[in-house]
């Protein structure tokens, strides 16, 4: 039995000998494994009055150029809209340009297309700034945005912030024959 319990201990050791250097060595190999994108949307609020809408954006780095997609699709807009209004984070610092800014028919990409604005809407941009350091986008079409089945693009050619995070946008539209506007969804963009 002495035999044994030896030859069984000797074992073990002669197998930490090779076992533990091989995952010592096996660890920096680890280090490359890509970050997993997950399909998962952040919401603050969980309110059943917040409404997820859907964009697009080519960089997600920090200080990288970026070209940010705010899609209007037929499902968001219940009526023809005269006016846009899109509520800017206070955190997402980046200079706003009216040359940089615009509003177009789009084709939203999947798997066969890229997204791509199929064309321009004329339009009056105005940049918001109040005392808080508030921005919003006021957005007049020439003509209402009609409630049809053709999707609607709020273009921003802007750089990201310095800081990553999540910034959270908001739309508001002021529908045809009404004086008010409405709040029409939000966005959640994602900068690494």
């Amino acid at each position: 039995m002495l035999k044994i319990t030896k030859k069984l201990t000797l074992n073990l050791k002669i197998l930490r000998f090779f076992i533990i250097p091989t995952i010592l060595v096996s660890t920096p190999f680890f280090d490359n494994i890509q970050d997993a994108k997950a399909g998962l949307e952040f919401q603050w609020d969980q309110d059943s009055n917040f409404r997820r809408l859907k964009w697009f954006q080519k960089e997600n780095k920090r200080k990288f150029r970026n070209t940010i997609y705010f899609f209007l699709r037929p499902s968001d807009r219940r009526t023809d809209l005269l006016k846009i209004n899109l509520a800017i984070p206070k955190t997402f610092k980046s200079t706003l340009k009216n040359e940089k800014i615009s509003f177009c028919k789009v084709r939203i990409g999947g798997f066969e297309n890229r997204t791509k604005c199929l064309e321009d809407i004329p339009a009056d941009i105005k940049i918001n700034t109040d005392e808080s350091g508030l921005r919003s986008l006021d957005i007049y079409p020439y003509s209402p945005i009609p409630s049809n089945k053709e999707s609607y693009a709020i273009l921003l050619k802007v750089f990201n912030p310095k800081k990553s995070g999540l910034y959270q946008f908001h739309s508001y539209g002021q529908p045809k024959g009404k004086s008010f506007s409405s709040y029409l969804g939000s966005w959640t963009i994602v900068v690494d």
